[in-house]
């Protein structure tokens, strides 16, 4: 069922991931659960969720996190999952739960200025879901006070585009046959919008949180075939948003993708180096 997606400052992020972005995501959901999992694992083992916390769940996408996190507090535990994308959100709904006695809910809201609640939460937690706020500090204000006093928030976002081959060879092996990609602002929201840990930090401290840390974590991600981590090449990061500018050059761009993916094969798939930040606060 389609939900109405409220007024927000953030509405060309909306209408981004309602459309393009994240029909995108719900269709390639398998494939980009894989490739980014283990990223996601690594912030829930430094979040340490309990048994019996209740967790909100910031961008959660497909719902892969929350029900990872859903079923480390069960059963007397709950997550809920906000986005603002509705396709995401369906996937989300309706995939299969690991285990019968999970209490996880799923809501289309922003969280920079929805109504998520005021100390009720044990911890936040967001895997790649909040680079993209008009306001962060706004945004993570309205997510600490969503958490009761000393909650914890964690989440795994990336660092710049130059440290992470798995977005910037497929751009790079596809340049000589694309229009110039001109480079992103640091600071517009975006996938590398938090690459500098100094302005994450500062961002933090100003909604109000304490105890930040960023600590730096490299892996190698991926795990498809060479066909889908090709497909997956050319329709995500930033060739893939060359290629929706210009999708006649698709044909053109293929073969020099493919080329520069099989250097990554290994027997457990295409994995590609990778870097982000996992990020600890507090609310005081």
């Amino acid at each position: 069922m389609s939900r109405i997606v409220e007024p927000s400052p953030n509405t060309a992020q909306s209408e981004y991931w309602n459309a393009t972005a994240g029909e995108t995501w719900a269709q390639f959901q398998e494939p980009l659960d894989r490739q980014i999992e283990p990223l996601g694992l690594a912030a829930i083992d430094v979040l340490q969720p309990a048994l019996g916390e209740h967790i909100i769940d910031i961008g959660c996408g497909c719902g892969q996190t929350s029900l990872t996190l859903a079923a480390r507090v069960a059963p007397t535990g709950s997550v809920l999952g906000i986005d603002l994308s509705t396709p995401m959100l369906e996937v989300a709904r309706y995939r299969p739960r690991p285990t019968a006695n999970l209490c996880v809910d799923f809501r289309q809201l922003d969280a920079q200025t929805g109504a998520i609640g005021r100390g009720i939460f044990d911890a936040a937690f967001s895997r790649f879901g909040v680079m993209f706020f008009s306001d962060p500090v706004a945004a993570f204000a309205n997510i600490r006070a969503s958490l009761k006093p000393g909650g914890r928030l964690v989440f795994v976002c990336w660092r710049s585009l130059g440290e992470n081959p798995w977005m910037l060879a497929p751009l790079q092996a596809a340049l000589p046959f694309i229009p110039p990609v001109a480079p992103p602002d640091p600071t517009a929201p975006g996938p590398f919008a938090f690459a500098d840990p100094s302005r994450v930090r500062s961002i933090l401290t100003e909604a109000g949180f304490a105890s930040v840390t960023t600590d730096p974590l490299d892996a190698r991600i991926g795990g498809g075939d060479l066909e889908q981590s090709l497909k997956l090449a050319l329709r995500m990061g930033p060739l893939g948003a060359a290629l929706r500018e210009h999708p006649e050059l698709s044909g053109k761009v293929a073969g020099a993708v493919r080329d520069l993916l099989s250097k990554y094969l290994t027997p457990g798939g295409v994995l590609v180096p990778s870097a982000v930040w996992i990020v600890r606060a507090q609310n005081p």
